[in-house]
């Protein structure tokens, strides 16, 4: 299962939605794609509104909380929740934790 978890100006996302094998997973793709375009979209704006890092998982920090960071962050977490209504057994979403 995917976790996804939020806290203060921290997400992280971790684990593997299992849905079907690695390559071919639906989930993890479109958990990915949400992600990595979201991650994309903040930096192309202001390379110093976050900090991300792939070693274990995604992990983001929220360095600047500007409008459009904020925006942004939201939206994605609102994207991910919407997936986890669909794919309860595969992806969760904390905020808060």
């Amino acid at each position: 299962m995917i976790l996804v978890k939020k806290e203060k100006k921290l997400i992280s996302i971790t684990g593997h939605a299992l849905y079907d094998d690695f390559g071919r997973d639906i989930v993890c793709s479109a958990v990915s794609s949400i992600v990595i375009t979201t991650i994309n979209g903040i930096l192309s704006i202001d390379s110093r509104a976050i900090k991300y890092n792939t070693k274990s998982g995604i992990e983001i920090e929220v360095i600047k909380e500007d409008n459009v960071t904020l925006k942004l962050i939201q939206n994605m977490l609102l994207l991910l929740k919407e997936l986890s209504l669909k794919y309860p057994k595969n992806i969760r979403v904390k905020e808060g934790v």
